[in-house]
């Protein structure tokens, strides 16, 4: 757990000579590199938490230096792959694209921010970072504000771009726009996770030079299918781990009491359809619920978000609410479902949620549109039908019904061609892998 001194926190294992090291990959010698990960939030809960800790992981592994900078105040709940952790002291103010709750912060969406604070926010990452220099490469996420981050330090510097920097705070907002285009200008490489989010990128900041696409990963060692009764139990052995949420009065914790409620509405082998993810209107989840009124089907919604109450008010007695579950124990859940659906009527930079799905044994059903549709495309071409036209809960409800009424054998098969697919193309492995190829030319 990272501890402070000096402004910044550091983990309790000290920061580590700088040094090279060889790094043996697929039968090849590469010089290893001490990698600065940059990262403003936690890592867990939410798309760039989960990718930026695998990320770090994989690097890890692999034999390089990593160091990752972000806000987590407890990284002892994650496997960082030997990967370490510093805490910088930010003021208090953090910049989102999305209001949550973080502890011992004030969180102000980006475009609220004044010119002060931003850069504030900015000059106090960019002090920690430059205190780990020297290093062979800072990779910041978000173009804002990872890129002025990067900028600042005077180091070489990365981008990856997530997509909802862009569609929450940059689109049709001229000045954070043109920063954004003004700090990749001084990117060694900006990295994308889809064509779509390439295609957003060149709509909100206009062109971009260095621009490499490449997909999100999905842990396919933790995520793959199980037995029910293994699945079932091993959930349930998972959620006793979970701190206390009297009350559920912590939105980032699972729900109170989801041993019993989970042991119970789990039992049997019904039809289980499942979504996890942010509970925002634009995830379309309320599309799910009205989707599920005319399909025989018991569903599991987990997430947290501004909307739960009003999905809730929604939801049919065949559904239940689990609050935020962390990926010990999707790993579980996922293979107790048939089917996972990704109903987003917003754009998605790639369609992560389903790739877990798909590599866990349980059939991904996503709306056809921006990343999501790429990953349905990649399945579809496998014979693996995923997709639902978008907004549609109708179709939704046809594609469904469809689903779950493939027989048992047939619809195994699938599963097995489904996640044949993500171990081909989505593994993280193979993601840190080309993440660091340009640096390697």
């Amino acid at each position: 757990m990272a501890a402070g001194l000096g402004g910044v926190g550091y983990d309790c294992l000290g920061i580590a000579q700088i040094h090279r090291r060889r790094v043996i990959r697929a039968g090849e010698t590469a010089a290893a590199m001490r990698i600065l990960l940059w990262h403003g939030y936690l890592l867990g809960g939410t798309g760039s938490n989960v990718y930026t800790r695998s990320v770090a992981r994989e690097w890890s592994r692999a034999g390089h230096d990593v160091v990752v900078v972000c806000q987590e105040r407890h990284p002892d709940l994650y496997d960082l792959g030997g990967a370490r952790v510093v805490r910088p002291e930010i003021g208090g103010v953090l910049p989102v694209f999305v209001l949550d709750r973080y502890e011992g912060l004030d969180a102000k969406l980006l475009q609220d921010l004044t010119k002060d604070e931003r850069d504030r926010y900015v000059e106090a990452n960019a002090a920690a970072l430059r205190q780990l220099a020297p290093a062979d490469l800072v990779f910041a996420n978000h173009i804002l504000v990872g890129a002025p981050v990067g900028v600042a330090t005077g180091l070489p510097f990365a981008v990856k771009a997530h997509g909802s920097e862009l569609e929450y705070s940059m689109r049709g907002n001229a000045e954070l726009s043109r920063w954004g285009r003004e700090m990749l200008a001084e990117a060694r490489a900006v990295f994308v996770g889809s064509a779509h989010i390439r295609a957003v990128v060149e709509q909100v900041v206009g062109h971009v030079a260095r621009v490499h696409e490449v997909p999100p990963g999905v842990d396919v060692e933790a995520f793959r299918p199980q037995p029910r009764e293994t699945a079932l139990a091993r959930l349930l052995e998972e959620s006793r781990r979970d701190a206390p949420n009297p009350g559920n009065s912590s939105e980032r914790l699972p729900d109170e009491g989801n041993i019993e409620r989970l042991s119970v509405f789990l039992e049997g082998d019904e039809p289980t359809v499942l979504y996890f993810g942010k509970l925002l209107r634009n995830k379309g989840v309320h599309l799910l619920l009205e989707a599920l009124r005319s399909v025989e089907a018991r569903a599991v919604i987990v997430g947290f978000g501004d909307y739960r109450r009003e999905l809730e008010a929604m939801a049919g007695a065949r559904t239940l609410f689990t609050g935020p579950l962390e990926h010990r124990h999707l790993v579980h859940l996922i293979p107790l479902a048939d089917v996972t659906v990704v109903p987003s009527i917003f754009p998605e930079a790639f369609g992560m949620v389903a790739a877990e799905a798909a590599a866990a044994g349980s059939l991904p059903l996503v709306a056809r549109h921006s990343g999501l549709a790429e990953i349905a495309e990649a399945l579809e071409d496998a014979g693996v039908p995923a997709s639902f036209e978008s907004g549609d809960a109708l179709d939704l409800e046809e594609k469904l019904r469809d689903i779950l009424n493939v027989p048992q054998g047939e619809r195994e098969e699938l599963a097995r061609r489904a996640r044949r697919v993500v171990e081909e193309r989505w593994s993280w492995t193979r993601v840190a892998d080309r993440l660091l190829e340009p640096f390697h030319e």
